[in-house]
């Protein structure tokens, strides 16, 4: 059995490590990939460290140890490493070139370090990102292949499923569609398991969480005024923060629009909730351009999109949102009004209601309400779901026992650069297994065999006596 192992970042919010295996066959050129386990660095992703020499490196340390004790030690040089990077290090090679490359060589030089054989270290792109989102979803869900009853993988060809991703800095939307690509940027082809699959795929840089919850606290400055104190109608009733006009709000390039001329980015100021849901959803609507679309069909800031179709799988803050609005409402969204009246709730609640219900602190639960009604815009009036089609949206952090991300789709993607170590049809059963049921089958025939002689010997027997 060959071992894959790739360290996963998602420098947006967080950095994680995926270590998968394989059996040393493959099927139709695409290894049948497993997650034999995982690891979640603390604190937040290694764009974080910019300006900070050797400590994203020194970050990854703990889950890298871990890799050498879970990767059996006779296998380590045979185990190649990957390391891919997203949103949150797309962010900062706009702002700081310079620092992304240091960090980027920096952390390769860690992983180097280590017994595995590295090979690459990359910033996906936002079209990537959502395309092995894509592929990760309908791996899981064995719409590539399945296990067949005699024991052979077997391409089922069932219709795929859409993906939905929301992260830290960036959100995508993948799905295939018949109708004509009429922008050639947001078409994908992916070969797996023998067979070609034609994407349509869209990432929205500075629209993932943490950025979106960066521009609406801008956008309500700006609306406002510089001033010590801000009304923040996504904010929950009681609840108040001090926060920094730069760290905290204009120091991003997704606030470049709203910034000041001038500003003091070390003042502090006051930003206090009034739990308005309508105030707070007219807010976050003017987010979003639905107008100037050039093409027969756009989602917003005039980017094309075809009709959404079939089935969705939304995962990452997306299952965390909607988990929060079923944990404080008991209202499954199984309708574009059962979300607003679960999303009205959730925003009329007080701070310490919420903190009761969750028992959670109140820094994770601050932004339900804005992140909840950002999640309603960008599925309802951006993407062109409704009453008919939102339903086949299943909100999920896990399927089949692996996390639902890109990191599974990208190393099944990459799976095709590592030769197969043998050309044998792959059985769903390992080998050992195999003989071990072919030998207790022989035993049990021979038994069935003795048991049907020593019947007609005895019958025979009586026969002649007679």
């Amino acid at each position: 059995e060959g071992i894959l192992h790739v360290l996963g970042v998602d420098c947006s919010s967080h950095t994680s490590m995926y270590i998968y295996k394989w059996p040393a066959d493959k099927q139709n050129g695409t290894g049948i990939v497993t997650q034999h386990s995982e690891c979640h660095v603390k604190g937040e992703g290694i764009s974080s460290y910019a300006g900070d020499h050797g400590g994203a490196a020194k970050s990854l340390e703990t889950c890298l140890e871990q890799a050498v004790t879970d990767i059996p030690k006779f296998r380590h040089h045979q185990t190649p490493l990957y390391l891919g990077a997203t949103a949150g290090m797309r962010l900062l090679k706009i702002r700081n070139a310079t620092e992304s490359d240091r960090i980027l060589k920096e952390v390769e030089d860690k992983l180097r370090s280590y017994p595995f054989t590295f090979r690459n270290a990359t910033i996906l792109t936002g079209q990537q990102e959502g395309a092995y989102g894509w592929v990760t979803v309908n791996y899981l869900l064995e719409n590539f292949v399945k296990y067949g009853f005699v024991g052979h993988w077997l391409n089922p060809s069932r219709e795929s499923i859409g993906a939905l991703d929301l992260g830290g800095a960036s959100t995508q939307i993948t799905f295939e569609t018949s109708e004509k690509m009429e922008d050639k940027d947001n078409m994908m082809e992916l070969t797996l398991y023998g067979q070609k699959y034609t994407l349509y795929t869209q990432s929205f840089l500075c629209y993932g969480q943490d950025q979106f919850l960066r521009k609406l606290m801008a956008q309500l400055i700006m609306t406002q005024g510089v001033k010590l104190q801000v009304i923040h109608p996504c904010y929950p009733q009681q609840f108040n923060e001090s926060i920094k006009l730069g760290e905290d709000v204009f120091d991003s390039p997704c606030t470049r629009d709203y910034r000041p001329a001038q500003f003091n980015p070390l003042m502090s100021i006051t930003v206090v909730g009034t739990g308005d849901y309508q105030n707070c959803l007219d807010n976050i609507t003017k987010m979003f351009s639905f107008d100037n679309c050039s093409y027969s069909r756009c989602s917003f800031d005039g980017v094309f999109q075809p009709s959404v179709r079939g089935r969705f799988m939304a995962f990452s803050a997306f299952f965390f949102t909607h988990n929060y609005i079923n944990t404080l409402t008991k209202i499954s969204i199984t309708s574009p009004s059962q979300m607003r009246k679960g999303i009205q709730l959730v925003c009329n609640m007080t701070i310490s209601e919420m903190a009761k219900k969750t028992k959670q602190q109140q820094k994770y639960l601050k932004n339900i309400c804005a992140v909840s009604n950002f999640v309603q815009v960008l599925l309802m009036q951006a993407y062109g779901f409704d009453e008919y089609s939102l339903p086949s949206i299943s909100f999920e952090k896990k399927a089949g026992g692996a996390s639902v991300g890109w990191a599974l789709g990208y190393m099944l993607n990459l799976s095709n650069l590592v030769p197969a170590e043998s050309l044998e049809l792959m059985k769903a059963l390992p080998s050992g297994i195999c003989v071990g049921i072919l030998f207790l089958f022989i035993i049990l025939l021979i038994i069935a065999l003795g048991h049907l002689l020593m019947i007609y010997r005895n019958r025979k027997t009586k026969e002649e006596v007679i």
